[in-house]
């Protein structure tokens, strides 16, 4: 659906999308500005706080291999990268038309992002850097877990780590899915504990091994000043959780030709199940740099 947004540069169409879709009422949504040449910064804030998520804005590019910048901001600011709605955005300009090749590159306050289009699946991927991973303190550690679970935290057995594809994201496992769902953080606090670890979302996750030795890996997001408690689905920290569990050979990568892909499952605890598919992204020796992040886009009212 479709409706006109008046910014002081003139009329601008913004378009609802629903990126990481993985049924009834999943995914995150997307309002979306096709073309967003002229808006300025408030403007673009001013889409982002109507709207209450994460927003994208399409600009013409004149940079050389580059086919368009990207600018995303949520309700309270501008964020360098956004996964989802980079996922989602490139599907759009895919149904348009307006992207036909098998390739193509986007600019973003993060730097450069590799994009293909999945043609059997009809999906995109968009790629992701090496993730840099820095231990907490176990000060910093201990203050995390408890604002996470104040009645829970010491029985956890993994210390929280921040990993970074292109935003800082806190990890800390948590025994079970069950026990993920369960959680009920200090809402209040995420946002000082945050600052203080230099990170830009708290990201609890759980592992579970089936029978048939099938493995589930689930998550949640608290963003730490977007404007809204939770995410439903957020691609750039399952590419920093992803990128963390695969560099200590907990998840298997596949070769070049037939690449390992992994689901991590996000929003369910919220109502919005949400699945966000990774895979390694090989050099052309045939070795793993950074992955490539994908997912199901659909059409949504605002």
């Amino acid at each position: 659906m479709r409706e006109r947004e008046h910014a002081s540069s003139g009329p601008r169409e913004v378009v609802g999308l629903n990126v990481f879709v993985n049924g009834h009422g999943g995914g995150n949504p997307v309002p979306l500005v096709r073309h967003a040449t002229g808006m300025t910064l408030e403007d673009m804030q001013a889409v982002a706080r109507k709207y209450g998520h994460e927003s994208a804005f399409v600009f013409d590019s004149s940079e050389p291999g580059v086919d368009w910048t990207l600018r995303f901001f949520v309700p309270n600011h501008e964020m360098e990268m956004c996964g989802h709605a980079t996922v989602g955005t490139l599907w759009a300009m895919r149904q348009w038309g307006e992207w036909t090749q098998n390739t193509a590159r986007v600019r973003t306050r993060s730097g450069l992002v590799d994009i293909r289009w999945d043609l059997p699946r009809e999906r995109v991927w968009i790629s992701q850097p090496p993730v840099t991973l820095r231990p907490l303190t176990s000060s910093l550690d201990e203050r995390v877990r408890q604002i996470l679970d104040p009645g829970r935290f010491a029985t956890w057995k993994h210390i929280a780590i921040n990993a970074s594809t292109s935003r800082a994201k806190t990890l800390i496992r948590v025994a079970t899915v069950a026990e993920l769902d369960a959680l009920r953080p200090t809402l209040a606090q995420v946002e000082a504990v945050c600052a203080d670890v230099d990170s830009t979302g708290l990201y609890p996750y759980a592992i579970e091994t089936g029978p048939d030795g099938t493995t589930t890996v689930a998550a949640r997001q608290f963003p730490r000043s977007s404007g809204y408690s939770e995410d439903a689905a957020t691609g750039i920290a399952a590419a920093a959780l992803w990128s963390y569990l695969s560099a200590t050979g907990a998840l298997a990568l596949g070769m070049p030709s037939a690449p390992v892909i992994t689901t991590i499952r996000q929003g369910e605890a919220m109502g919005c199940p949400s699945a966000i598919e990774l895979q390694a992204r090989f050099d052309a020796q045939g070795k793993p740099h950074g992955c490539w992040l994908s997912g199901q886009v659909t059409w949504s009212a605002l």
